[in-house]
């Protein structure tokens, strides 16, 4: 919609040169970072739930933002609309299932970790 000029969303520009998307995932990134160094939202005593809700979304939303540039990062031009943008597509699937295998395959993960331990421990 951003390229079409269609709806409330446009490109940003400053002084003549585009601020890609990528420029505001990283700044959550970071923020977040920050706030997670300094202990909000990270299940200590001296933090709240609805601080660690509210910065795994902003994590979520800067990951995506950030993850949706990733030909960006590769071809160090913008390749979005060209065949090389698939790859953008590709690294946010290979995020999700890498997400969704740490939620749904949790337990079995910890069972080969283990594993793996008591293996080498034994030798």
């Amino acid at each position: 919609m951003i390229h079409a000029g269609i709806g409330p969303f446009h490109d940003i520009e400053m002084r003549g040169r585009h601020i890609h998307h990528l420029v505001w995932g990283i700044a959550l990134l970071l923020i977040v970072g920050y706030g997670w160094l300094i202990e909000i939202g990270t299940g200590s005593e001296s933090s709240n739930t609805w601080a660690g809700r509210a910065t795994s979304m902003l994590y979520g939303v800067g990951a995506a933002l950030t993850l949706d540039e990733f030909a960006l990062w590769l071809n160090v031009r913008d390749v979005y609309w060209e065949h090389e943008g698939r790859l953008s597509v590709e690294a946010i699937f290979l995020f999700g299932a890498l997400l969704t295998m740490g939620i749904v395959g949790r337990s079995f993960i910890r069972a080969v970790a283990r594993e793996f331990v008591k293996m080498f421990k034994n030798r």
